[in-house]
């Protein structure tokens, strides 16, 4: 079970665990990693390494495949947001070849990728969700009640969110953003849900994570909660999407009345996956043995509650040769 990590990054505790998990169950297989920059701190925990070519060039695809063949790799599993549309795409590209990818189908990136789909999916199948307001509109009412959201419909990591608190600021940044939206600004708690789905399409364990801290849109503070209201939310969310398939990362709000407002959904590893890993909820394992053709005993909520993530810096040393 030779695994390829694409657009490996910072990701450096998710790689670690799934060297692990393939340890613990006994597989001889081992972890190559790719990415743009040959400096991906990441690139250094795998066994191998190779540098690709940007996700937009034309050759990334073919690159894969040969590194695919080249390393006999049966699970392909994407880190980054741009690469996923790509690659879901090609899904039957890969799996002729003998590799599976831990992709969703286009129509669940089409609708996670653009924050506007995200919106009118939530509203299709009876979830709350904030609602996108006409700038134009709050603008020409003069006691519209500040503060708004704005953030742009196709953006990541909270790239170019902000908090408009008064007119001026929401006729500047309007334009300032591109493709932006605005929307009502939610107070409460906020969780992202870290869901597992099988390959069959089904929602196996969902882990609510409270973000108490975040640092450049990505959880640094945070700890696991066992609330059966976000658990059951999360899995009816998630299973509404269509071929669904790996981690998938939703975030929500929990007002102070009890009432579950979702914001976003990424199809994909998170960057706090490492929290849910900690608690017990072991999904690189769970993957690669389903993948085997085991079937892992997993509950929904068998994990740890009250687990707690404080982050910090980290280095890797390497010689300069290595990246040179």
């Amino acid at each position: 079970m030779n695994i390829l990590f694409t657009s490996v990054g910072r990701r450096v505790s998710l790689i670690r665990h799934f060297k692990k998990s393939l340890l613990d169950i006994g597989n001889s297989g081992f972890i190559v990693t790719t990415d743009f920059q040959k400096h991906a701190p990441a690139s250094f925990i795998g066994d191998f390494h190779e540098q690709v070519p940007l996700v937009k060039d034309p050759s990334y695809i073919d690159t894969l495949i040969v590194i695919c063949n080249k390393y006999e790799i049966k699970l392909l599993i994407p880190l980054i947001d741009s690469e996923l549309m790509i690659l879901a795409t090609h899904i039957q590209t890969f799996k002729d070849i003998g590799v599976t990818l831990l992709v969703s189908s286009t129509e669940t990136n089409e609708i996670c990728f653009d924050k506007k789909n995200t919106y009118h999916f939530f509203k299709q199948i009876g979830v709350e969700t904030p609602e996108i307001i006409d700038p134009e509109k709050i603008l020409a009412d003069e006691k519209a009640k500040y503060p708004f959201l704005l953030k742009p419909s196709n953006g990541s990591s909270s790239v170019g969110v902000t908090i408009i608190n008064n007119r001026k600021e929401l006729d500047f940044f309007k334009d300032y953003v591109n493709n932006a939206i605005v929307q009502e600004l939610i107070v409460g708690k906020e969780y992202t849900l870290d869901v597992l789905v099988d390959f069959q399409g089904k929602v196996r364990c969902v882990v609510p994570r409270h973000r108490i801290e975040t640092r450049a849109g990505e959880i640094s503070k945070g700890v696991t909660v066992k609330n059966p209201q976000l658990i059951a939310a999360g899995k009816a969310v998630v299973e509404a999407l269509p071929d669904a398939v790996g981690c998938i990362t939703v975030q929500c709000f929990l007002t102070s009345d009890d009432r579950i407002k979702f914001i976003e959904i990424n199809p994909r590893f998170g960057g706090g996956f490492p929290l849910s890993y900690e608690a017990g909820a072991d999904f690189p394992r769970w993957i690669v043995e389903m993948l085997l053709e085991k079937d892992p005993h997993i509950a929904i909520d068998g994990w740890k509650e009250d687990v707690v993530m404080l982050r910090y810096d980290d280095a890797i040393f390497v010689n300069n040769e290595m990246i040179l």
